[in-house]
C-alpha cells in the first residue's frame, strides 16, 4: 500500500460566509476531537473590557435554549467524553474529545453554545464570584504571580501585558448586554475555525456543521493589530509572603512567522531543553541552586516572550543570575559542539513527534496552524527547517538576542 504524506489527510473548506473548516483524517484511532476556536483574546479587548474574553468562556457553558449547564455538562460525559474550554492573548477554544461514532453530539453540544447562550443573570452573578477567587487562586501561586507581574512590565501600555483573566474591577462590571455585544463583534464567520482531528471524513464533517453555522450572516471582524509599545527593561522587585525567591529574566521575543524562530528553538533547547541542558546541569546539578529552572519561549502573531525561570533561595539570587548571564554569553561567543547540537535537534523533533500522539494534540495542531499560518504546517517541514539550522546561525543569532541591554529581571523574595 502506498503511504500517504501527512498532508493527505488534511482537509480544508471554508463555507460562502467565512467560516472555515479544518480536519485531519486519522484512521488508527477510534476518537475524535472537535474544536470551535474564536480568533479573539485578551489582547482584542479595551482596557474596560479586561477579562471579558475568558468571563465569556465561562459562560458559555452556562446553558443554552435548550440545554442547562448541567446538561451541557453532562451531554460528554455520558458518553464517556470530556467537554472544556480555554483562553489566550489571541484565541478561545471550545472542544470535545470523544469516540468517533459520537461526532454529530459533540458539534451539536458545542455549535449550541456558542450559538445559542442566554446568560442567566443569576450565573452572571455567580461566575464572577468564581472568577476573582481563580484571580486569587493565580495571586497565591508565587511563579504564576510574578510571570503576570513580568508580562505586565514587559509589555507596559500594550493589552498583551493585561492579564487574560482581567481584573476584579472590570469582571464585576460586567453584564448580558455587554457579553452579548462583544460576541457580536467577535464571534462571526470570518473570525471562526472548526477544526476535527481524528478518525472522521470531511465531506461529513461540513455537513454538519453547515447545518449549525451556514445562516450565520457573514459580517467583516475588525482585525487590527494594536502598534507594539517601546520596551523600556528594567528591574522589579516583589515581595510576598513566600518560603521560596522566584526569578525571572526575560526580553520580548519572536512571533510565530519570524525568519529567525528556528534559531531559538535550538537555542532554548540547548539553554534550557530539559535535564542534560546547560542551565539545568550548570545551576542546578553542579551547585544545587534550585529544584526548579527552565527557559521558556512564547510566540504571538506580532510578539514574543522568551526568558529564564528560577525557583532558588533570596541568598543564592546574584549567584544564579551571574550563571544565567554566563550561559547566555557563552551561547553567543561560542560555536554549540557538533554533537551537542544534533542532540538538540533531535531532541526538539523528538518532542514534536511526541506531542502528536493523541488527537487533542492534532486538533490544536491544525487549528494553529491554520490561524496563524492559513495553510497546514507538515511535521516533515517543521523537522526540515529544523536539520536545516547551522550552529553558525545560531551563533549570529544569539549575539544580538541575548545581548543584556534587551532584557529585564523580575524577582519575587520572602516578606522579612
Amino acid at each position: 500500500m502506498e503511504n500517504l504524506k501527512e498532508i493527505d489527510y488534511v482537509t480544508k473548506s471554508t463555507l460562502p460566509n467565512g467560516l472555515r473548516i479544518v480536519t485531519e483524517r486519522i484512521e488508527s484511532v477510534k476518537s475524535i476531537s472537535v474544536g470551535i476556536w474564536v480568533k479573539t483574546g485578551s489582547r482584542n479587548e479595551t482596557a474596560k473590557q479586561a477579562g471579558i474574553t475568558h468571563f465569556l468562556e465561562h459562560m458559555l457553558f452556562k446553558g443554552t435554549d435548550k440545554r442547562t449547564a448541567f446538561d451541557i455538562a453532562q451531554s460528554m460525559e455520558s458518553v464517556g467524553g470530556y467537554l472544556n474550554a480555554f483562553t489566550s492573548s489571541e484565541y478561545t477554544c471550545y472542544y470535545a474529545r470523544c469516540v468517533d461514532d459520537q461526532l454529530g453530539r459533540a458539534l451539536d453540544v458545542l455549535s449550541d453554545m456558542v450559538l445559542n447562550p442566554i446568560f442567566p443573570e443569576e450565573e452572571i452573578e455567580k461566575e464572577k464570584k468564581v472568577v476573582v477567587e481563580e484571580m486569587k487562586m493565580y495571586r497565591d501561586s508565587p511563579d504564576d504571580y510574578l510571570f503576570e507581574e513580568f508580562t505586565t512590565k514587559l509589555f507596559e501600555g500594550h493589552p498583551l501585558g493585561r492579564p487574560v483573566i482581567g481584573f476584579e474591577d472590570t469582571v464585576n462590571a460586567f453584564n448580558r448586554e455587554d457579553l452579548y455585544q462583544y460576541m457580536s463583534d467577535r464571534y462571526r464567520p470570518d473570525n471562526l475555525l472548526i477544526a476535527i482531528a481524528g478518525n472522521v471524513e470531511h465531506e461529513e464533517v461540513v455537513k454538519v456543521v453547515s447545518e449549525y453555522f451556514a445562516d450565520l450572516e457573514a459580517k467583516t471582524t475588525d482585525k487590527t493589530i494594536q502598534p507594539m509599545t517601546e520596551f523600556k527593561p528594567e528591574k522589579l522587585k516583589l515581595t510576598k509572603a513566600i518560603e521560596q525567591t522566584h526569578y525571572v529574566m526575560g526580553r520580548r521575543g519572536l512571533h510565530f512567522d519570524h525568519e529567525d524562530k528556528y534559531l531559538l528553538l535550538l537555542a532554548n533547547t540547548v539553554l534550557g531543553g530539559g535535564m542534560s541542558s546547560r542551565l539545568h546541569q550548570n545551576v542546578r546539578e553542579k551547585y544545587g541552586y534550585c529544584y526548579s529552572i527552565q527557559a521558556f519561549n512564547q510566540s504571538y502573531s506580532d510578539a514574543g516572550i522568551w526568558g529564564v525561570y528560577v525557583g532558588t533561595d533570596q541568598e543564592y539570587v546574584d549567584h544564579v543570575h551571574e550563571l544565567v548571564v554566563a550561559e547566555l554569553d557563552k551561547i553567543s561567543t561560542e560555536l554549540i559542539p557538533e554533537k551537542e547540537f544534533e542532540e538538540a535537534k533531535s531532541q526538539l523533533k523528538g518532542k514534536l513527534l511526541l506531542s502528536q500522539e493523541n488527537t487533542s494534540n492534532r486538533m490544536m495542531r491544525l487549528a494553529k496552524s491554520e490561524m496563524y499560518f492559513e495553510r497546514f504546517i507538515t511535521l516533515d517541514e517543521l523537522e526540515e527547517n529544523i536539520d536545516s539550522v547551522k550552529a553558525e546561525d545560531v551563533l549570529e543569532f544569539a549575539k544580538n538576542f541575548f545581548d543584556q541591554t534587551h532584557f529585564m529581571d523580575a524577582v519575587l523574595t520572602p516578606e522579612e
